[in-house]
């Protein structure tokens, strides 16, 4: 049974659309179940139920049969979130007849909820002509298919709308919806879709028209005959070190890309107005799925082979794709997974927002899109990534929402309030020279979060009064080794040159978690409470070293050096570090250097930082807290798992009085306290910041113009007013909601939704 469920998943994630994928369901569970009926209703944007497959009633009955809220044993099953399992389903209040049905003759009915998402989508149903109860076997097999198939459902709605399945003349049954992401960058973007995808990935390779199918077939061609090329020259190397029968699988390769089935459907399909790519991807799925269906164990284990010679010819497909003439102006660039990478292979003044389907607002990518001014949903798991390449889109980063080929009335709302954006983000240019400080005087300092050489020129014009986190991992990362001294303190000095008057802060090396180094991979089953931070540093001391004495370096006549060490849990990690700094220090005295020892913090990202902020206090110079982090250890949300991302919100109440601690341990030996992570840019936290007593916030150069807006608009009596109406508040929605209403109320809802 496990394999069959496995299977009917797998067809279902590769239907066309809605139609084909419903369709595949009701027809494998009647038969699998070996009952009379199996079918399918859907909910529509009214909260209707409509007949939208059906193997055993009739055809004609699809797309007519609509129950409404509380109608039925349909309405029943959904309002109940539950199984409903009936000997005699005629005799039930709650039946409904339709005679265009011709289910008069049936009468056993199981029925169960299709749920994604918390939200019943539809519901699944199998009827018996005999009068008797399913058993328990039947009704938790098809719980299970529900279960299985709710994403894959929502998954193929969206697919069935982006292809237009309705045709003119037949009615629309499920109303045109936007898919609902997660919020990774304010802002809305209007353009054309891009799909990046990895290397040599058959499963994410989009769907694309092309035109001039003769040169597509000479692209095919020239793949196909260097993987022949690659597999002679393999054979050949091993000739003599393989038995006869083992070497012979390299012919039965060869075999395989001369043959009709395969190379002749990836032509054919291309013919048809395909690209090679796609071509070759549903070609490999196609004889994938042949294979998987054989009875004989060897031959559906050829369907590695199959894929494997798949891949290598879609690899010399993309090495010989072009690039930059692949992205037009207003580009919205979507992925299954977006990396700071493919972010980076782009000309930005071509990319106009980005759609992620993994990840969510604290993901690396998002962070650098929000750095870069790029509109951004990310977690948008039911979008069909491979079906919307080319394809008008909307993202609107404030709401998390993206709209595929959106209607006319939403194309023209969305115009009107990208002209809104654009108005209010020149009003908000205005404010770059003004002072970041309260209607009743409280200075609030602002500082800017970058990584890259490339963001100075806009972080010196923003009017940010210096850097609060310089990521210095982003040099490490870009490189296929470690890079030297000098490499890095030319990097460090040219970063403290251009705020040589300002406060610079570099954070020491923080790498582990969710960011790797290619040249120093962790293999961890849990890489969140890993080896990461300054836990691999102090392991190895030849790192941190180098590193330290590269910013000491640098600082060299500037003196506006600040040095902040990550993920610090315990003291004896801080005093560790501190005399690694110290022994540097040292060093580079006896080498003559004349050089004044810097301000070193701490980042509170860890609650056990946060019970010792007092002792963590009166021994540096300064606290920043990393709200990404500490929000995710706080509430045990993974940050980067968009199934779990909806739980994750800095304005949690655990978060906001962690904070608070922190603040009041520092204040103790009047050590500063700062707040560098994503919640420092969030308008609506600037608020609760405020009021908290917080000295200084780092954040985006993009967000920076936002939160001095409600910085210059607020006075610290009325925060603390709202951050005392805040914390009797008992959950993140309730807060975020109240602070949000106090933006709209002094004309500030701009800064938290589309338009001004």
């Amino acid at each position: 049974m496990l394999e069959t469920l496995k299977r009917l998943v797998q067809e279902v994630n590769q239907a066309r659309n809605l139609e084909q994928a419903l369709t595949i369901i009701v027809s494998q569970v009647k038969s699998v179940m070996g009952v009379d009926v199996c079918s399918v209703y859907l909910k529509n944007a009214n909260d209707q139920y409509v007949l939208m497959a059906t193997d055993g009633l009739q055809d004609k009955a699809v797309g007519k049969v609509v129950l409404k809220t509380g109608q039925g044993l349909v309405s029943l099953v959904a309002s109940r979130a539950e199984p409903i399992n009936l000997k005699q389903a005629p005799a039930h209040p709650n039946y409904k007849y339709f005679k265009i049905t011709g289910e008069e003759h049936y009468n056993a009915f199981l029925g169960v909820p299709i749920i994604h998402h918390r939200n019943v989508v539809g519901v699944l149903i199998i009827q018996a002509s005999k009068a008797q109860r399913f058993d328990e076997e039947a009704e938790t097999f098809l719980i299970t298919v529900a279960a299985q198939l709710a994403g894959a459902i929502a998954h193929a709605e969206v697919s069935g709308e982006v292809d237009e399945l309705n045709t003119p003349t037949k009615k629309r049954v499920i109303d045109s919806r936007p898919i609902i992401g997660l919020p990774g960058a304010s802002g809305v973007a209007m353009g054309k879709a891009r799909v990046v995808y990895p290397l040599a990935d058959l499963d994410a390779v989009p769907e694309r028209k092309i035109e001039n199918i003769p040169e597509e077939l000479e692209k095919f061609e020239k793949a196909l005959s260097a993987v022949k090329q690659e597999l002679r020259i393999m054979s050949k190397r091993l000739e003599d070190k393989l038995p006869v029968q083992d070497h012979a699988l390299f012919d039965a390769y060869l075999l395989m890309l001369e043959s009709d089935s395969l190379s002749g459907s990836i032509r054919k399909r291309i013919e048809a107005g395909s690209w090679a790519a796609g071509a070759l991807s549903e070609t490999i799925q196609e004889h994938e799925k042949v294979f998987n269906e054989m009875e004989d164990s060897y031959l559906r284990e050829r369907v590695d082979d199959i894929r494997d010679l798949g891949r290598r010819i879609l690899m010399h497909l993309q090495q010989d794709a072009p690039t930059e003439t692949d992205f037009p102006p207003n580009t919205i660039l979507v992925s299954e997974e977006v990396t700071p990478s493919m972010l980076a292979d782009i000309p930005v003044d071509k990319i106009t927002g980005v759609i992620s389907v993994r990840g969510s607002r604290t993901s690396h990518v998002a962070i650098l899109a929000r750095a870069l001014g790029l509109p951004t949903v990310m977690g948008a798991s039911d979008l069909p990534v491979r079906r919307i390449d080319g394809r008008e889109v909307i993202v609107d980063g404030y709401s998390g929402r993206v709209y595929v080929s959106p209607a006319e009335t939403i194309r023209k709302e969305y115009k009107q309030l990208l002209t809104q954006e654009i108005e209010l983000s020149e009003e908000l240019q205005g404010m770059n020279e003004l002072p970041s400080v309260t209607l009743d005087g409280e200075k609030i300092h602002l500082y800017v979060n970058t990584g890259l050489l490339a963001d100075m020129s806009p972080t010196q014009t923003s009017g940010a009064e210096g850097i609060g986190l310089y990521r210095t991992e982003f040099p490490f990362m870009i490189r296929q080794r470690f890079p030297g001294e000098d490499e890095q303190r030319l990097i460090y000095r040219q970063v403290l040159e251009a705020f040589a008057t300002k406060p610079v802060v570099l954070r020491t090396l923080d790498v582990g978690g969710d960011k790797a180094l290619p040249y120093f991979p962790i293999e961890e089953e849990n890489p969140f409470l890993g080896w990461r931070g300054i836990r691999i540093t102090l392991d190895h001391p030849e790192i941190f070293l180098v590193q330290i004495r590269a910013m000491l370096r640098a600082s060299i006549g500037l003196n506006n050096l600040n040095i902040l060490l990550p993920m610090i849990s315990e003291v004896s990690e801080l005093t560790d570090s501190l005399a690694l700094i110290h022994q540097a220090y040292e060093e580079l005295l006896e080498e003559g250097e004349e050089l004044l020892m810097p301000k070193v913090g701490v980042m509170i990202e860890v609650p056990a930082a946060v019970y010792q902020a007092g002792s963590l206090a009166r021994r540096v110079d300064f606290l920043s807290i990393g709200t990404n982090d500490l929000t995710q250890y706080l509430l045990a949300v993974d940050r980067n798992n968009a199934r779990v991302a909806d739980l994750y919100d800095s304005l949690h109440p655990s978060v906001i009085r962690a904070m608070l601690q922190v603040v009041e341990s520092a204040r103790v030996h009047n050590t500063p306290v700062s707040v560098c992570g994503e919640m420092a840019g969030d308008p609506v936290a600037a608020i609760a910041l405020v009021a908290m007593g917080i000295d200084s916030l780092s954040m985006s150069v993009a967000s920076l113009p936002k939160v001095k807006w409600v910085i210059r608009n607020l006075t610290r009596e009325r925060a603390n007013e709202i951050l005392s109406e805040v914390l009797i508040m008992e959950d993140a929605h309730s807060i975020r909601a109240h602070l949000s209403e106090q933006l709209e109320q002094a004309g500030m809802g701009g800064l938290i939704r589309a338009g001004k």
